[in-house]
């Protein structure tokens, strides 16, 4: 079974090029001088620095090939404005007790929920794609119904 083809913004594909270039260079060079390390220090059977070396080898390299296989199954969606809300987008939206949030549209590969960027695949995001500026949108969360007045819809 193939998996589907996974949307992202440009920046999103661009972002996933640096991390993966500095996986395979900066982080696999650290951990190499880690493991030199431990084998510098002596016995291997009851090494933890080895070990742990190992393990963040073992990591390093499976998410090296987690994002050469996103990168090559990638579709890269136009940021438009045109269609409101979509792919790259910033909103600015206003809840029912007026505080006001940011957010990010971004692919499922993309997502930071500390930073704002939302999936387009989310409830929220699903409820905010295709809107613009004026619009109020009412989305289901585990915690009830929320509702947010769409102040801002930009690409930057």
């Amino acid at each position: 079974m193939t998996k589907p083809r996974t949307t992202m913004t440009q920046r999103g594909y661009d972002k996933l090029k640096e991390t993966l270039e500095h996986l395979k260079t900066t982080r696999r060079e650290q951990i190499s001088d880690y493991m030199g390390q431990a084998i510098a220090d002596g016995d291997l059977r009851e090494s933890a620095a080895y070990d742990e070396a190992r393990m963040q080898q073992s990591e390093n390299e499976a998410r090296i090939a987690e994002i050469e296989y996103q990168l090559e199954h990638a579709q890269i969606v136009a940021e438009d404005a045109g269609g409101g809300a979509g792919l790259g987008a910033l909103i600015r939206v206003r809840d029912d007790k007026g505080k006001e949030h940011q957010f990010e549209l971004v692919g499922t590969y993309e997502v930071d929920i500390l930073k704002g960027k939302i999936s387009d695949a989310s409830p929220i995001g699903q409820a905010l794609t295709g809107k613009h500026a004026g619009e109020t949108v009412e989305v289901q969360l585990p915690k009830g119904t929320a509702r947010f007045e769409i102040l801002e819809v930009d690409y930057r």
